[in-house]
């Protein structure tokens, strides 16, 4: 009875080791689908990345030609008919430091 027994359990061990085989190899499929998909979606961000960065250089670009002094010069001149203050012109004003003033 006590060899029964023993190869019962040792069949039905035989048995659930076969059967958890092609489980593991569908675990193995899934993990792999989501791997790709994951991968795939890590490319297309770093795509994403690349392309922002790039649009961020060009942006830094125009930023740094726009705010240029010789540009803001000629626009002063030629189209706000503004001009450099002489130093005769230039007014300094000072205010006195009171009691008042402090607060």
């Amino acid at each position: 009875m006590n060899k029964k027994i023993r190869a019962f359990f040792r069949n039905l061990f035989l048995c659930l080791l076969a059967l958890s085989i092609p489980g593991l190899l569908v675990l193995n499929g899934i993990q792999s689908s989501k791997y790709r998909t994951l991968k795939k979606e890590v490319e297309d961000l770093e795509r994403k990345q690349e392309s922002l960065i790039e649009e961020n250089k060009k942006l830094i670009t125009d930023i740094s030609l726009l705010s240029s002094s010789d540009r803001i010069e000629k626009i002063a001149e030629e189209d706000l008919g503004m001009r450099q203050a002489e130093s005769k012109e230039i007014v300094r004003v000072g205010v006195p430091v009171t009691k008042e003033n402090k607060k």
